[in-house]
């Protein structure tokens, strides 16, 4: 079993900053990417930013230059900062993993979702 704890939501005006984290744990033998998602209301779930094994990252474009994706490997744990968050920004932040598990399967598997709320 592999367990995602994300933490770091929650209340934020527009303009305003946010850590999230997201820790792994279980039978995971190692981790390829990490990375956020984020799903509006009514709209479909859409990537904000991973990060590789070799810290190769990835941004959506309008993140770019205020979120920052990080990982600290010893922990399993993957962290975004973001600053100067949007109005549009709000929704739940899905946290996910792809790794390769002890009999090298491939696998992914999401987190519970975070949520964040901006409001002035």
């Amino acid at each position: 079993q592999v367990q995602l704890v994300e933490s770091g939501g929650g209340l934020v005006q527009p303009g305003g900053s946010l850590r999230l984290s997201c820790a792994a744990s279980g039978s995971i033998f190692s981790i390829k990417t990490m990375g956020w998602y984020r799903q509006a209301p009514g709209k479909e779930r859409e990537l904000v930013a991973t990060i590789s094994s070799g810290d190769t990252v990835n941004y959506k474009d309008s993140v770019k230059g205020r979120f920052s994706i990080s990982r600290d490997n010893h922990k399993n744990t993957v962290y975004m900062q973001m600053n100067s968050l949007k109005f549009e920004e709000a929704g739940v932040y899905y946290c996910y993993l792809y790794y390769e598990d002890g009999r090298s399967y491939q696998r992914s598997k999401w987190g519970q979702g975070t949520q964040v709320t901006a409001s002035s």
